[in-house]
């Protein structure tokens, strides 16, 4: 059986590769072939993250996607969330996640043991979803709050990322200007910043 290896994480400064052994491990343990390795460095969010929409267009029905937990895969809208399970299951894939061994079940057969296991790890994974959905939105609103008790105690205050987003903005789209040809893995290594930075401003240039 081959499997996938989707790894995650929200900014550049986190290492989206830092699950990949955990997950090699699990793979030869379970005698899964590794038939691809999809790292990004972008917010679990957002729904357009190239690597995993390249990971389901390759995976064939009976491939296991993996991930390390829920919040790895998504921290989705309800209604995004739903779009992503259902290209899942209409792919045919088994979801795996190496935190929930409900979920390690999917590997094991199609029996009715099997498809028991199935309805209660469907059902964990939406509440893990869930969860992680919640988090999220919490840390932002906590963040926010910062911010507006900042901008109240001192008007002139701003974020200090503010002027540096400028700059690179300037940097990358520079960069396309100056070699249109080139991928957004070069630009992101010229830019220093995140092959997913690169994405986000090459959309917004586009329009």
């Amino acid at each position: 059986m081959k499997a996938h290896l989707y790894l995650r994480a929200s900014t550049k400064d986190q290492d989206a590769n830092r699950a990949r052994s955990l997950l090699e491990a699990f793979a030869h343990e379970h005698s899964l072939s590794i038939a691809g390795v999809y790292a990004e460095n972008i917010s679990g969010t957002k729904w357009d993250r190239p690597e995993l929409m390249r990971l389901l267009a390759v995976a064939e029905a009976g491939d296991v996607l993996l991930v390390e937990s829920v919040d790895r895969l998504s921290r989705l809208s309800q209604d995004e969330w739903k779009t992503l399970q259902r290209i899942i299951e209409d792919k045919g894939l088994r979801l795996v996640v190496a935190d929930l061994p409900t979920s390690h079940k999917s590997i094991e057969g199609n029996g009715i043991d099997a498809a028991i296991m199935r309805v209660i790890n469907n059902m964990l994974i939406d509440l893990m979803a869930t969860m992680a959905r919640l988090d999220q939105e919490k840390r932002v609103e906590r963040i926010r709050q910062g911010l507006a008790n900042k901008k109240a105690a001192d008007p002139e205050w701003t974020p200090k990322g503010k002027h540096r987003d400028a700059e690179l903005w300037e940097k990358v789209e520079s960069i396309f200007g100056k070699h249109p040809g080139m991928s957004a893995d070069d630009v992101a290594k010229l830019a220093e910043c995140g092959v997913a930075t690169v994405y986000r401003i090459k959309r917004a240039i586009k329009g």
